[in-house]
């Protein structure tokens, strides 16, 4: 089975994927993860995405594109963050289609974007001051939001009200994906 999980950011999004994973043995690809790894690795992509990311901008589709290529495998993958754009959702496709695998469902977590900035000023992350949180909610809503529709005509999005408790929202996503 594979997942992915929409959201803005601060949406729940890692926090569910960790409920999921431990359920259902996917493997996890949080490009998130990957490119914050890079970043204290200190290498030269970690270096030039730490720029894109304070500025609270997408990192390129070929390097995130890259990055979980060489990361599927055949057990499944729950995405975490990706795909971000229309580019990234069908380059997905195409790698999936190469090892006869396809996306099964899409959960998109829906929270309200005031809850967001709240959340996220709350979790202290260096990067997670006011503007760059607003920033990334517009940035999400310029590229991202277009996935809904995307994934809404295939048949495969979940939307799921992100606000409540952790196992209440789970709860949820699980009935969504039955």
């Amino acid at each position: 089975m594979n997942i992915i999980f929409l959201g803005a950011p601060g949406s729940g999004k890692g926090t569910q994927s960790e409920q999921l994973i431990a359920k259902h043995g996917l493997q996890h690809l949080s490009t998130g993860d990957m490119l914050r790894a890079e970043i204290a690795a200190g290498s030269e992509l970690g270096l030039a995405a730490k720029q894109i990311m304070d500025a609270g901008e997408l990192v390129s589709d070929d390097i995130v594109i890259g990055m979980i290529a060489k990361r599927l495998s055949d057990k499944g993958a729950l995405f975490d963050g990706f795909p971000r754009t229309l580019a990234q959702a069908q380059a997905l496709d195409a790698l999936l289609a190469e090892n006869a695998q396809q996306i099964d469902h899409v959960v998109f977590l829906d929270v309200d974007n005031e809850e967001i900035v709240q959340r996220m000023l709350a979790r202290g992350r260096a990067d997670d001051n006011e503007a760059t949180i607003r920033n990334r909610i517009n940035v999400f809503e310029q590229q991202t939001k277009p996935l809904i529709d995307f994934y809404r005509a295939q048949g495969k999005l979940r939307e799921i009200h992100g606000k409540g408790g952790v196992e209440e929202i789970a709860a949820r996503i699980e009935q969504a994906i039955l």
